[in-house]
């Protein structure tokens, strides 16, 4: 038999710390006005001592799992997307289940830069489709301020550290809601464009992001598009039929031009971009989180997810909450 997976819970989590623009600005070259011209972005969150990628992520499971009124022991799989793991091994989603106490379960990561939310969402969907897990908790968390040349203006006033967290939970297909279909790609031909050098056990100084910005937007507005047409034309929709547009939140002229692109308002749009910044893998759930939360996003709304990352990697999915 085929299942459906439908979104029943959601939780999000954002270190204390905050840095805005005008405080990166007493240590780079850089202005509140110069990043906000270019990027929207107004602040983003920093790791304090203590915050991990695991602490993170194990309190917006937390709250998803809470939302979704179910006990952490009717979690069957774990799936975590993060680039920014606190250990090469065990993979984050273990270390979550040690700390929630889930008993029953399987976990593993999945990294694909700031689309690894989308690609966990296609893992756990079909998880769910097969049969072999009932209730998916996936999260993405990310401590890019780990991997940040903190005197490179063009990267590091860009991103911030968060996580955020959905679970997953098995309906029958002949509902109406529910994720419809996920749609992924990557070309490893631009894998250059951006990228990460080094591993974790090298020095810091030989581990931090390298981007081609100008390019990285070309191919980020066009290949969008793409995924999005793709995605309504399979089910014989419009862009009258969407409601909301859940982008990644990597840069507030990429969500404008993709909002335009789906002919929907930005109020239509959820932006969080302007307070946590570019938080990869985390920035789909903490924007899912927020806008569900503050009734924005009602049950039977029709959203686009999408997500352009590393790799390149892109992807959209199709969901009726």
């Amino acid at each position: 038999m085929v299942y459906r997976s439908q979104f029943v819970g959601f939780g999000g989590y954002l270190p204390k710390r905050i840095i805005t623009n005008d405080e990166l600005s007493l240590t780079v070259d850089t202005s509140d006005a110069w990043i906000r011209e270019r990027t929207g972005i107004k602040q983003r969150h920093i790791v304090s001592e203590g915050e991990t990628c695991v602490s993170m992520a194990v309190e917006a499971a937390k709250q998803a799992i809470l939302y979704a009124r179910l006990d952490v022991q009717d979690i069957d799989a774990i799936v975590v997307a993060t680039c920014t793991p606190d250990k090469v091994f065990p993979s984050t989603a273990v270390e979550v289940q040690k700390e929630l106490h889930i008993k029953n379960a399987f976990g593993f990561d999945v990294s694909s830069a700031c689309s690894g939310f989308v690609f966990g969402l296609s893992v756990a969907n079909n998880f769910i489709r097969c049969g072999q897990a009932k209730n998916v908790l996936l999260i993405g968390s990310e401590v890019y301020s780990r991997i940040l040349d903190w005197n490179d203006r063009r990267t590091c006033v860009l991103f911030g550290d968060g996580a955020g967290a959905v679970v997953l939970s098995r309906i029958n297909t002949e509902a109406e809601n529910g994720i419809l279909d996920v749609y992924l790609h990557t070309d490893g031909q631009y894998s250059d464009l951006l990228y990460v050098k080094g591993i974790p056990s090298q020095a810091k100084d030989k581990y931090s992001i390298h981007m081609n910005g100008p390019e990285v937007f070309r191919h980020a507005v066009s290949k969008l598009s793409e995924v999005v047409e793709e995605a309504l034309k399979d089910h014989h929709m419009t862009y009258r039929d969407i409601d909301w547009l859940v982008p990644h939140q990597a840069n507030l002229r990429i969500i404008l031009r993709m909002g335009a692109k789906v002919k929907l308002p930005p109020e239509r749009v959820i932006m969080t971009v302007d307070r946590h910044a570019n938080t990869s893998a985390a920035s789909i759930p903490l924007a899912l989180n927020e806008a569900v939360r503050d009734n924005r996003i009602k049950k039977g709304d029709l959203m686009v997810i999408e997500a352009f990352g590393g790799g390149l990697s892109w992807g959209s999915a199709l969901v009726r909450l």
